[in-house]
């Protein structure tokens, strides 16, 4: 089996390297780098070419974690994020999964939330830490807002991608695309494709610089 290729980024070099030895005691886990910040992580992501990003929230440098997230799936769509933070901070709690995070976990949760989260997110699904999974996922999916996944969606969308296109950029398959494109169009009350980039820029929900 090929081994899940991971990068861990936080500031605090005895956190990452303290999970690096943790997470490469499992054969099915390769930790492939460290980063410090999310500048650095941007540097050289294609060049680890992970699979999974473990990532802090509270980042230094201008750029915080959540920004670092939407940066990252613009610059390789493909990555799975998990943030793993200290922060319960709700505003944080769902800026990182509406920014893309496919995963959130404390970072005093029980080791084997984070193994469950990565082994998660890695086969393109979404893991919240049952702490608190109850809380963000009534404050992400208020009326009207957009999931991780449909932003991801929505963002391949402004690029005048197909579903084809959108489905092998993102690893999933035409009918996953066609059924988040279908929760866009409904959550942003428009009828067509064409609308939905639109609106969406009218919200800022997206940019041309995406």
């Amino acid at each position: 089996m090929t081994p899940i290729r991971i990068v861990i980024v936080d500031d605090h070099r005895v956190v990452s390297e303290s999970l690096k030895s943790y997470l490469d005691a499992f054969p099915e886990f390769r930790v492939v780098a460290t980063a410090a910040s999310g500048e650095a992580l941007l540097r050289s992501v294609r060049d680890w070419a992970p699979l999974v990003v473990i990532q802090d929230l509270l980042l230094p440098g201008g750029m915080d974690g959540i920004e670092t997230i939407r940066r990252l799936l613009r610059e390789a769509p493909r990555v799975r994020v998990i943030a793993l933070t200290a922060s319960t901070d709700e505003a944080r709690m769902v800026g990182a999964m509406r920014a893309g995070a496919s995963g959130y976990v404390r970072k005093d949760a029980d080791p084997e939330v984070l193994l469950a989260a990565i082994h998660a997110v890695a086969a393109g699904r979404t893991y919240l830490d049952p702490s608190v999974a109850p809380q963000v996922l009534a404050l992400a999916e208020a009326p009207g807002d957009l999931t991780g996944r449909e932003l991801q969606v929505l963002r391949q969308l402004t690029l005048g991608q197909s579903n084809k296109e959108i489905a092998a950029a993102l690893s999933v398959t035409e009918e996953t695309v066609k059924t988040h494109v279908a929760h866009v169009l409904m959550k942003l009350q428009v009828d067509n494709r064409s609308q939905a980039v639109t609106q969406a820029l009218k919200l800022g929900l997206v940019s041309l610089d995406d």
